[in-house]
C-alpha cells in the first residue's frame, strides 16, 4: 500500500471504474454507498472498506475523490467532509461543476487547512471500467504533483494540468460544449434528412470515413444508426446542466453565446417533453428532435 489513502465519494457509472483502478494501484480506498448498493459490495469484494457516513470517510482518507451530478451536490459533500479531515488532506471534484462554486469551496477549504482540486473526467464508463479516461485538472504545482499518481490509475489516455482550481471545470465546460453541439448539429441534420428523403442509414454512409467524422459522431451514431440506447451513458439531463453553467460562464465574463444557447435549448425541449429520466441519454436527442418536426426515423 502507498502512503496516501484515498476515499471515494459517488462509485457509480464512471466513479466503480475509477475507484476498482485505484485499488489495483496499491492504494487504501474507502467507499461509501449511496442509493446503488451494487458498486459498493463489488469494491468491498476487491478490498475496499466501505464508511457508514461522510465524516468517517473523510477522517480515513488524506485524499478524497467526488464524482456527483453538479455543484450542489458536491457542495453538499464537501461541508459533510471537511470537518473530519486532517488538515493538509485533499479534496478532487471529478464532476462537471460550476467554476464559481468551485472557487467558493476552495476558498472555504484553504481556511481549514484543506487544499481543493478539480479533475473532471473525459471518456464513458467503458473507459473509466478500463482505467483509460483522461484528466484536465485544475490545482496548484504541489497539489497536482502529489494526487498525479493517484488519477494516473484511472486516467491512462491523458492528464493535463490545465492551469489552478477551478480550470479543469472551465474547460470541461468548453469540452462539453463542443461534445453536445455536435448532438444538437446531428439531431437537427438527421432529422432534416428524414424529411427530405435521405435516410439515416444513407447519411451515415457519406459522412462515417469522411472529413467529418469523429468519435463522439461513431458514438452518437452507434444509436441513431445501430439502436444501441446504451452507445453514449450520458443523461440528457446533465447535458442541459452543464450547457447551463456554461451559460453562466459565458455570461459571467460578457461573452455571447448564441451557439452555446441553441445547444442547450435543444436539451431543454427534450427535458421538457421527457428526456429526464436516467437511461434517457445524449444520443437519444435524435428522437425528440424529429418527433418535434413530425419525423418518422427509419435509421
Amino acid at each position: 500500500m502507498t502512503s496516501e489513502t484515498i476515499g471515494f465519494v459517488g462509485v457509480g457509472l464512471m466513479g466503480h471504474g475509477m475507484a476498482k483502478n485505484i485499488l489495483a494501484g496499491g492504494y487504501e480506498v474507502t467507499v461509501i454507498a449511496h442509493n446503488n448498493r451494487a458498486p459498493v459490495e463489488d469494491l468491498v469484494g476487491r478490498g475496499a472498506i466501505e464508511a457508514n457516513s461522510l465524516a468517517e470517510l473523510g477522517a480515513a482518507s488524506s485524499i478524497v475523490f467526488v464524482c456527483a451530478p453538479g455543484s450542489p451536490q458536491v457542495e453538499a459533500i464537501v461541508t459533510e467532509l471537511a470537518p473530519s479531515m486532517t488538515k493538509g488532506s485533499v479534496i478532487v471534484d471529478c464532476s462537471t461543476s460550476d467554476p464559481v462554486s468551485t472557487a467558493k469551496l476552495a476558498a472555504l477549504l484553504d481556511e481549514q487547512g484543506l487544499s481543493l482540486a478539480d479533475a473532471p473526467l473525459g471518456g464513458t464508463p467503458v473507459q473509466a471500467e478500463e482505467g483509460t479516461l483522461s484528466a484536465m485538472v485544475g490545482a496548484s504545482d504541489a497539489v497536482f504533483a502529489r494526487i498525479k499518481p493517484v488519477i494516473e490509475t484511472w486516467a491512462r489516455t491523458m492528464i493535463v494540468h490545465i492551469g489552478t482550481v477551478g480550470d479543469g471545470h472551465r474547460m470541461k465546460l468548453l469540452n462539453n460544449f463542443l461534445s453536445l453541439g455536435y448532438a444538437a448539429l446531428y439531431s437537427e441534420a438527421l432529422a432534416l434528412s428524414e424529411k427530405v428523403g435521405i435516410s439515416t442509414k444513407r447519411f451515415d454512409s457519406v459522412i462515417r470515413g469522411s472529413r467529418m467524422d469523429c468519435g463522439f459522431y461513431q458514438t452518437f451514431m452507434g444509436y441513431a444508426v445501430d439502436g444501441n440506447r446504451e452507445a453514449h451513458k450520458f443523461t440528457l439531463t446533465n447535458a442541459l446542466k452543464d450547457l447551463k453553467y456554461l451559460e453562466s460562464m459565458a455570461d459571467g465574463v460578457g461573452l455571447a453565446n448564441p451557439v452555446g444557447n441553441a445547444a442547450k435549448n435543444a436539451f431543454a425541449m427534450a427535458h421538457a417533453t421527457g428526456g429526464d429520466g436516467p437511461e434517457d441519454y445524449v444520443p437519444h436527442l435524435v428522437d425528440f428532435v424529429a418527433r418535434q418536426n413530425g419525423v418518422a426515423r427509419e435509421g
